[in-house]
């Protein structure tokens, strides 16, 4: 059944999937389509049955709008596994170019309305039946083609197929759902693999039956399940490994779909079904019989924003009537944006990345039901994007969690524009004025660790009158003869409403209420509280909310913020060869500035140390994303390029309180020494100061975020002790190019200099290098050294450590030599490199450094080390690139490297691709 597909391809040079034993699969049948820039660009879309992917290129890619009809051309059957590729299919090879996969989920052939979601033999067999009819019409539940749709054979020819959308509640004339150019997989585009980018084969298909879920395990459907909640954190933050979910104003609810019935339960499992039954009869409507889904009911004020407060009209409602009426006039809908449970699957033990990809194939949106979309990486955006909405914050959630049942997490964190807090009432005052009948202010406290109800305060604000009248009836039968709190010192009574002396009613402590407030006052009392609404909980559950800082790995630089940079440069535009620099709250001297660095060039004036502490604070943002962390080795001008440099990598003295180190066993000396790192403003241009022209960092560090935490911090003490730690497991392997290609113009033995000829061969190697990664699906990512050549680095978990990783690396350049032995050479000896690009790969030991992105260099342009995307590199030369030049350039391109550290590789996968040769 596969074999026009194995004739067609050379399972030696592309990394598709060679026909095998699939084994035999379980659930229902997927689809996938594959966005592929051949030779031309086009969408292919696979159906699985009996075994294979039924395989039709559509040029135009899928509508959907039902008049569309668009041009569908079966090919070969695919293997099953072919589901799952994403890469660059060689040059030369059946296909060659780039391949994602733009969408992929389930489907059920739908023919006369009849769906076969769950049962494989019947579904495939009305699939064969509609192929020999000319006639496919099926129902797709993916990620972005959901509803039913349909290929009709031609007359046109025996191949030729049409590819339309039926007229369905999911058909939507104004979207062209091709712009949407992200993989589901992956969430890399088409021009993210052209530049260099691609996903771990490591990780491998994407998700699309709950048994494919690691970590998912078969078990009865539940009869109640706890929510996850979320552990309260101080301020927005960004990281690659996070997703950052819209945080709602409603209520939280668990939804129970089994067979034809739909239940609601609130937090507290409460059975709240009767509340909602617009909802619960569109809940009934998924295809999916048996699932869990985790959300929010909300309901929408005026402006269209959810408001726990509007929802708070239908809390409570008892009456058939009421609930039928408030059903009209205060509609809610339902945001889900986990998945629990499905087709008898605990999806729990899952991570959360694979959770959210079932929930979006999974998900039938209607009118009331709907996906809440997050963000990825980009947190502090989403937080504000959240605000501006008028949205409560966002909930931020490690894409590699578990779902905790029950559990306050810090896997999930809550980052609100607002306090917030739930309280116990204790009491209430007399009303005045207009409120004599009803009262005052409601007297707050919440638990402590000991038990003990503690007094934090009164809220007056915040009611109308129907919520005054409504908790008034709540609290009546709750009076009480003494005040329940257990901690409430004399003369801290907080009246919002009423005299001083206004008499207080106390309650016995049952009603729990939701309070906004500014902050908590250094007496530990709330300062302008507002209520909002009551709440869904046991007493003896209220807390105050602990507070988790962000993740470590996100802290910002110290330093970088826009204003200190901005006043840095002011200061050094002020003339005089030396002054005291204020940097933030640190105090830098500065002499010489008007020192000569780099001689004129080419027209150009002479550039100095005032030149070069500029550009490092222009830079600043950029630049100390790349040396955080990291080890430094300092290469000192102290009279500019054409003067005598030393090498620097211990520190010995005292160092400003602004500059970070980390003490390591160094083998050349045989004891511990200090290493200065870059973490900050105030040391970057301390180091310009000390006329530290290069940075030349480490490719490890001592972060353990986020894939260090296995790995020992324990640098010095002896050899043994830093071999063990994570300074000896990389973030890349790298490739050092660099030509031996001469201009002529040299003197004797000298190095060779820039030159057209040579850089256009590095160019070259270099293209070749990132053709023989791509097949191996590892990201690749260039810049250029500052000087002649090109360094290439692939990111990779920290899990091998440098003799390993060098040892890859040497493999791939043996592979290259003999491909190319007249234009690549690894020979250590100079006199055998001429005429060659030299490719090192010994760059990848433990100690040995190469300019960091961004890095000034010690040539006569004043050169840097510069991120370039691989469609640029054959219209640029490095020449281009410089002090003066590249802030500029960073200003219009952004840091091209910025998401490097979030591109990681299982260096594994290479390994078992490649065998390595130590030799």
């Amino acid at each position: 059944m596969l074999q026009d597909y194995e004739k067609k391809r050379d399972f030696s040079r592309t990394a598709e999937p060679a026909p095998g034993a699939d084994g035999e699969r379980t659930g229902r049948l997927i689809f996938v389509v594959q966005k592929h820039a051949a030779s031309r660009l086009h969408y292919d879309f696979r159906l699985e049955w009996d075994g294979v992917l039924k395989s039709w290129p559509i040029p135009k890619g899928p509508s959907l709008d039902p008049r569309d009809k668009r041009l569908a051309v079966m090919v070969e059957d695919h293997p099953l596994d072919y589901a799952g590729f994403e890469g660059v299919i060689p040059k030369g090879e059946y296909g060659a170019g780039q391949v994602i996969v733009w969408d992929a989920g389930t489907y059920s052939p739908d023919e006369g309305g009849a769906l076969s979601f769950d049962d494989r033999e019947e579904a495939e067999r009305r699939m064969r039946e509609g192929l020999a009819k000319g006639k496919l019409s099926f129902f797709l539940q993916g990620h972005k083609l959901k509803g039913s749709f349909t290929l009709v054979k031609t007359s046109q020819g025996e191949k030729d197929w049409l590819f339309m959308k039926h007229r369905d509640a999911w058909a939507d004339p104004g979207r062209d759902v091709t712009a949407e150019d992200k993989s589901v997989l992956s969430g890399l585009s088409i021009a993210d693999l052209k530049a260099g980018r691609l996903p771990d084969r490591a990780h491998g298909g994407p998700v699309l039956n709950p048994q494919d879920a690691p970590g998912a395990k078969p078990a009865p459907f539940p009869k109640s399940l706890a929510p996850m909640q979320g552990t309260l954190t101080p301020r927005a933050f960004s990281s690659p490994d996070w997703y950052f979910d819209p945080k709602l104003d409603g209520m939280r609810a668990i939804v129970f779909i089994e067979g034809d019935a739909v239940r609601l339960a609130s937090r507290t499992g409460q059975d709240i079904t009767r509340q909602y039954p617009a909802l619960a009869r569109e809940l009934g409507l998924q295809t999916e019989r048996r699932m869990v889904l985790d959300g929010e009911i909300v309901a929408l004020d005026e402006r269209g924003v959810p408001s726990f407060q509007a929802l708070q009209q239908r809390l409570g409602l008892q009456r058939d009537a009421d609930i039928q009426r408030m059903d009209s006039e205060v509609p809610v809908l339902f945001y889900g944006f986990d998945i629990l449970y499905a087709d008898g699957y605990d999806l729990r033990g899952a991570r959360l990345a694979d959770r959210k990809a079932l929930l979006a194939q999974r998900l039938l949106p209607t009118g009331r039901v709907l996906l809440l979309e997050h963000f990825e990486a980009e947190g502090e955006a989403a937080y504000r994007a959240a605000v501006e909405h008028g949205l409560e914050g966002v909930m931020a959630k490690r894409k590699d969690s578990t779902y905790e049942s029950g559990r306050r997490s810090k896997a999930w964190l809550k980052v609100k524009a607002t306090q917030e807090d739930e309280f116990v009432v204790g009491g209430y005052t007399q009303g005045a004025g207009g409120r004599t009948r009803t009262f005052g202010a409601l007297m707050l406290g919440q638990y402590n660790d000991d038990g003990r109800l503690v007094y934090v305060g009164n809220v007056g604000t915040g009611f109308d009158d129907r919520t005054l009248d409504a908790l008034l009836a709540r609290l009546r039968p709750l009076k009480a003869d003494e005040s329940p709190f257990d901690v409430m010192e004399p003369g801290t009574f907080r009246y919002a409403r009423g005299s001083k002396d206004a008499p207080i009613t106390w309650v016995r402590p049952e009603l729990v209420v939701k309070v906004q407030f500014a902050e908590w006052t250094a007496d530990n009392h709330l300062r302008a509280p507002s209520y909002r609404g009551w709440a869904d909980k046991a007493a003896g559950e209220v807390h105050r909310e602990a507070v988790a800082p962000p993740p470590v790995d996100v802290e910002r630089a110290a330093g970088v913020e826009e204003d200190v940079v901005g006043d840095v440069l002011e200061q050094l535009r002020q003339p005089g060869d030396k002054f005291t620099l204020l940097v933030g709250e640190y105090r830098i001297a500065v002499t010489n500035l008007d020192k000569e660095f780099w001689p004129e060039w080419e027209g150009r004036r002479p550039l100095t140390k005032r030149d070069l502490l500029v550009y490092l604070a222009q830079i600043a943002p950029h630049l100390l994303r790349h040396t955080r962390d990291r080890p430094l080795t300092l290469t000192r001008y102290p009279n500019g390029i054409l003067g005598e440099y030393f090498y620097q990598k211990h520190w010995e003295g005292v160092l400003p309180p602004f500059v970070d180190t980390v003490t390591l066993w160094s083998g050349q000396n045989e004891s511990d020494q200090e290493y200065l790192i870059c973490n900050n403003l105030p040391t970057l241009l301390w180091l310009g100061q000390l006329a530290d022209i290069e940075l030349h960092t480490w490719y490890s560090r001592v972060n353990q975020e986020p894939d260090g935490a296995h790995l020992p911090a324990s640098y010095a003490g002896s050899g043994e002790e830093l071999e063990r730690s994570r300074l000896n497991y990389p973030d890349f392997i790298v490739f050092d190019l660099d030509p031996y290609i001469y201009s002529g113009g040299e003197a004797k033995g000298a190095e060779p200099e820039l030159n057209r000829k040579a850089f256009q061969k590095t160019c070259d190697v270099a293209f070749w290098l990132k053709e023989l990664l791509d097949s191996l699906s590892l990201s690749s990512f260039v810049k250029t050294t500052g000087k002649t050549g090109l360094h290439i680095y692939v990111p990779i978990l920290r899990q091998l450590d440098y003799d390993t990783v060098r040892a890859a690396a040497g493999t791939l350049g043996r592979f290259l030599v003999r491909a190319h032995p007249r234009d690549i050479t690894m020979e250590w000896s100079t006199q055998k490199r001429t005429g060659k690009v030299f490719f090192d790969h010994n760059q990848n030991t433990k100690g040995k450094t190469l300019a960091s992105i961004y890095s000034p260099r010690p040539v006569p342009w004043a050169g840097v080390s510069v991120p370039l995307r691989w469609g640029e590199l054959r219209d640029v030369y490095p020449a281009e690139f410089t002090i003066l030049s590249v802030p500029d350039r960073v200003a219009e391109t952004g840091d091209l490297w910025a998401e490097i550290l979030a591109n990681k590789h299982d260096l594994g996968a290479m390994l078992e691709a490649v065998p390595v040769d130590r030799g």
